[in-house]
């Protein structure tokens, strides 16, 4: 207890424009090495650079959904390092002026272990500004040799610094996830870690409480949540075993090795002015106008704090519900599309938290790949919430809608899962159980409340499964009372 942790993280999010933020080449994923590598991703004398549109609009749209400050002028500076995978030998970036400033983000804080409840935090946004990406070199490509691919060149970033606002793996990584679906969210970024299209670089320092910030160390291109969780974990209990023993932390990028779950020092870790920043004589100043911002404000959608704030206090979900339902866009639109047909948001809820997410993750897919439709998923609900058919009739619904396909009524029909809710039948087959229990009936008259399930699980057997089960209660509960 005598540590604090001081956590920020710098977030490269690739932007989803077809084309590359200074050129017209491709930024399609995946394609032959260095066949999207035109003449200005690999720096031919005489090329100028040309801005992308898309991509402003892109980071703008992000400023606003944080409630950032949006510069009207911003400027694009050269950052000069030398990597094999960099061509022009710098890298076209923004550096005093951003084209977002200081902005917030809201994440909802699962602990990863004690029994810590969850709790909310804000955490400050420094900045975000738009840059160029870099190759990437290939190790071992050929005979043990590194091949550099420069496709990815040019693909327009947005980088994002977060203040050192977080003190756990548990608030980095609620952070990063939030900052993910965000981008998804607003379709600025497809947000494919795998792919590199949102790549995390996390600075981790310590200090005993009371004393000044200590020496940071930057934990480069995390593509996990789960990697960065063991990251920091192992980087923090690292320099604090490193000051106790007398040591000293000395700033460095270093990177984790996920199969060892240690990280280790990559190079001394550079300061700002080691990059001779200087503005680019070949980009104009970046102006936007309120004009300009207005219109791009109203292509956001509504955001996913709104939402949640919208399922609790119009819809009366927990905080619980809602914060699930709006982990992805897809889940709040399939979720919003079902609540207009079934009208019952509890009961879409449940089922959307509970078996169609369960469903999705025995399969390994997410919310956009999920074969059953919010209209054949609209279709099941409703017949449960009319009595048509029983919350494990629709079960039985769901498994077939996700195997095959289909239509929810007529599969009701072809299995004959509808529910028995005429009352004069249900009471029919109370009365005979009844009349064939009279002992077990005496003893539920003397007290033995116990004996009601047995009643019950008669009555549907009875019935094979059909009696709708709230009117079968009330039936017996009447009866048995004599």
């Amino acid at each position: 207890m005598t540590w604090e942790i001081v956590i920020g993280l710098e977030v490269h999010t690739q932007l989803s424009t077809n084309t590359k933020i200074f050129s017209g080449a491709s930024t399609t994923y995946g394609a032959e090495p260095n066949t999207q590598a035109d003449a200005v991703s690999i720096a031919l004398p005489g090329v100028l650079p040309v801005l992308n549109k898309g991509a402003v609009e892109r980071a703008v749209k992000f400023g606003l959904a944080v409630g950032a400050h949006i510069a009207p002028r911003s400027i694009f500076a050269r950052k000069n390092y030398f990597y094999p995978d960099l061509p022009k030998g710098y890298q076209i970036s923004q550096f005093d002026l951003p084209v977002v400033g200081m902005g917030s983000l809201t994440i909802q804080v699962e602990p990863l272990s004690g029994n810590a409840k969850p709790y909310e935090k804000v955490v400050r946004i420094t900045r975000a500004h738009l840059e160029e990406d870099a190759g990437k070199s290939v190790h071992g490509a050929t005979q043990g040799m590194t091949g550099v691919d420069l496709n990815r060149a040019g693909t327009p970033l947005l980088e994002i610094v977060s203040e050192p606002d977080m003190c756990s793996a548990a608030e980095a990584v609620a952070y990063a996830k939030t900052l993910h679906n965000l981008v998804r969210w607003i379709g600025i970024s497809d947000g494919n870690m795998q792919e590199g299209s949102f790549r995390c670089d996390v600075n981790v320092s310590v200090r005993r409480k009371g004393e000044p910030l200590g020496t940071r160390r930057e934990i480069k291109n995390l593509n996990s949540f789960k990697y960065m969780q063991q990251a920091i974990d192992y980087e923090v209990q690292w320099q604090i075993d490193t000051i106790e023993s007398g040591g000293k932390i000395h700033q460095a990028t270093i990177l984790f090795n996920p199969d060892t779950g240690e990280t280790r020092a990559m190079r001394s870790k550079e300061d700002a002015h080691d990059y001779r920043y200087f503005p680019d004589p070949d980009l104009l100043p970046l102006d936007i106008t309120p004009e300009m911002l207005e219109a791009m404000r109203a292509t956001l959608p509504e955001l996913p704090e709104a939402r949640r704030a919208r399922y609790v206090n119009e819809l009366g979900l927990s905080a619980y519900d809602a914060a699930s339902l709006t982990s992805s866009r897809e889940m709040a639109d399939f979720f919003d599309a079902c609540v207009s047909v079934v009208g019952n948001a509890k009961l879409c809820a449940n089922w959307l938290i509970g078996e169609l997410s369960a469903q999705l993750n025995r399969d390994g897919l997410d919310m956009a790949q999920c074969p059953v439709s919010a209209q054949q998923m609209s279709g099941m609900l409703a017949r449960i919430a009319d009595n048509t058919i029983s919350n494990a009739g629709g079960k039985d619904v769901f498994r077939t809608l996700w195997a095959e396909g289909g239509d929810a009524d007529l599969i009701i029909d072809s299995k004959g899962l509808k529910q028995v809710s005429d009352s004069g039948a249900i009471e029919a087959l109370v009365d005979e159980i009844i009349a064939t229990q009279a002992d077990k009936v005496a003893e539920y008259r003397s007290g033995k409340d116990k004996l009601f399930g047995f009643f019950v699980g008669l009555a549907m057997k009875a019935s094979k499964g059909k009696a709708n089960p709230a009117q079968l209660n009330e039936v017996l509960l009447k009866k048995l009372a004599g």
